[in-house]
């Protein structure tokens, strides 16, 4: 068996294409990587905004509206990837003319119309009542109809009024929780559930996409909180960024034992697919996985905050520390979306051999994903400019 293995290790990976046909053409390319990635920086800004809401961490108060509107700019592109891949978007429609509950599938569309809807809308908009009446009153021309419109007729803003919509606010906050999890965590299921592909088929699938979405969302509203300070010309709250620091990489932590957990379980086991996955992983994946996601995205960026806490008196150099350990984390979570969408493709239902995908810098698909991936930060600057963030300026 051991010689098997040695000669299948040398032979395989130089095999590229495949007896049947079915299996040439990869099916979910760089949109589908896409998919997920902007799923789980909606999820992860959120449950940082839940800190402050729910759980009363007034160091990360400062944070609290951008991670709420962060999470909508995601949100309002989310489906793009999924339509564009589609080809004919109007598709989608279909989930909602002939609904089937059972379908992993089509139970997105409900739960992303409940997100956006009935969670996140709304907090933002019991959140920002107040001040969408006082800038229907101060503002002029179409500024001042578009906050006016904004209050739906509700313009009581004493503060009993403000009690209750802080209430009923918190409470939306925490069922958003839960949605938040189910909006990710059930991309994992899907692919955790095609027990067919043995590199999606663990039952860790779901929780290892959720606590990756907590890292990658959480570290992008760190970064996209300390960029707009720094283009604003305003002091970085660093009690708020160190505390952000701190859950961060606790959550990173957790992450990334879970993924090492799942490699060592795939590794002891040893089932029949281990050979392939084995040289899948060392070949194949070895840049994209170990060097991207392992070293650069995961181990460097741990180490960086790390080491932030021995410079607790050296707030420039933590706040170099922050800015690189967030885009290296950015771009280590959208390595792990590579290797899960793209690596399950790349090797023979048989195990006997692997194909390749390659992304050209030139063509419909790449220009697509790049307006997606460019488009949210598009949508975040708008939403800054008319409802800002900064809770002491909003109505200034």
């Amino acid at each position: 068996m051991n010689e098997i293995s040695l000669l299948l290790s040398k032979i395989l990976p130089h095999v590229q294409g495949f007896i049947y046909p079915n299996e040439i053409e990869l099916h979910w390319g760089i949109l589908i990587v896409l998919y997920p990635y902007v799923t789980g920086l909606v999820a992860g800004a959120f449950i940082l905004a839940s800190l402050a809401r729910v759980f009363n961490v007034a160091e990360v108060r400062p944070t609290y509206r951008l991670s709420l509107l962060t999470a909508l700019s995601f949100l309002l592109v989310a489906t793009l990837p999924l339509l564009a891949h589609l080809g004919h978007p109007e598709r989608a429609l279909e989930i909602l003319f002939t609904p089937k509950f059972d379908s992993a599938m089509a139970m997105f569309g409900f739960v992303y119309a409940w997100y956006l809807m009935a969670v996140l809308l709304l907090e933002i908009w019991f959140d920002y009542r107040k001040d969408f009446v006082l800038l229907s009153k101060s503002e002029k021309g179409l500024k001042k109809n578009f906050y006016t419109i904004l209050t739906l007729g509700v313009d009581n803003i004493s503060p009993k009024a403000l009690e209750i919509d802080e209430k009923i606010g918190r409470f939306i906050t925490i069922i958003g929780i839960p949605s938040a999890f189910l909006l990710h965590g059930y991309v994992g299921f899907i692919f955790g559930s095609v027990k067919a592909n043995p590199w999606w088929s663990t039952t860790l699938m779901p929780v290892i996409f959720l606590m990756s979405a907590m890292v990658s969302g959480i570290a992008a509203v760190l970064l996209v909180y300390m960029t707009t300070q720094w283009l604003r010309r305003k002091i970085i709250n660093m009690a708020c960024v160190d505390t952000i620091r701190l859950y961060l990489i606790n959550i990173f932590l957790v992450d990334f034992a879970l993924e090492m957990l799942d490699l060592i379980h795939r590794i002891y086991t040893a089932e029949e697919s281990f050979d392939i996955l084995s040289i899948l992983m060392s070949h194949n994946l070895f840049w994209s996985q170990f060097i991207a996601q392992i070293l650069l995205g995961t181990i460097m960026p741990i180490t960086l905050l790390g080491l932030s806490f021995l410079f607790n008196n050296n707030d420039g150099l933590r706040k170099k520390l922050y800015v690189i350990a967030t885009i290296l984390t950015l771009i280590g979570i959208f390595a792990m979306r590579w290797n899960v969408v793209i690596g399950g493709q790349l090797f023979s239902k048989s195990f006997l051999g692997f194909t390749t995908y390659k992304l050209g810098l030139i063509g419909i698909e790449a220009y697509i994903a790049a307006a997606i991936a460019i488009l949210p930060f598009f949508v975040m600057a708008v939403l800054f400019y008319l409802l800002p963030p900064w809770e002491s300026e909003a109505t200034e």
